[in-house]
């Protein structure tokens, strides 16, 4: 797992370290101290602790005109036993939409397991974003992961697809590729 790193192509684009409405604003990373982990594996430095000792994020890219975020996650979902929904809505997504940011693609081919514990802030950050015409879109995760979810029926707040070309769009484009099919299905 070390060696997979977060999405670097974009960082021309963005960084969220240089980002001062970010939550990793003036965060320092290390290339070659290897200190968080999930379970016993050493995870890449360049991914942003939000204190889960199991999931791990990167904010790929930001745009606060069009209100939107790219996250890549990295670990394991586990709502069951770290309760990761709660850390990462607390941690990360409130202080996004205080700086309205209320569409969120979730690219998840690096999230191993997911593990449910209820629905309450699935629920709470769809309710948090609706209001504003935003939705909530998980990308290329895994059939398994994607059943486990809707064995959860987080499947209400998230909407599951795949585009396995994502890299090769800039980060507007791929917005506008899933907000295009995110209101097509909302109408």
């Amino acid at each position: 797992m070390h060696y997979i790193e977060p999405y670097y192509n974009w960082r021309h684009l963005y960084t969220a370290e240089e980002d001062e409405k970010s939550p990793f604003y003036k965060r320092v990373y290390s290339e070659f101290e290897f200190s968080n982990t999930v379970y016993n594996y050493y995870i890449h430095p360049q991914w942003d602790d939000i204190d889960s000792r199991t999931l791990y994020i990167k904010i790929l890219f930001a745009d606060y005109d069009d209100n939107y975020a790219i996250i890549e996650l990295i670990g394991e979902w586990n709502d069951a036993i770290e309760n990761d929904i709660q850390t990462l809505k607390r941690n990360i997504i409130d202080l996004l939409i205080t700086r309205k940011i209320y569409k969120f693609i979730l690219i998840g081919e690096n999230v191993l397991t997911f593990h449910s514990d209820g629905d309450d802030y699935y629920e709470e950050w769809y309710e948090d974003i609706k209001d504003e015409g935003g939705w909530i879109a998980a990308v290329n995760f895994s059939e398994q992961t994607k059943y486990d979810f809707k064995k959860a029926r987080i499947m209400n707040y998230i909407v599951f697809g795949d585009e396995e070309n994502w890299r090769t769009l800039k980060p507007e484009h791929l917005f506008q590729k899933i907000d295009n099919a995110m209101m097509r299905m909302l109408e």
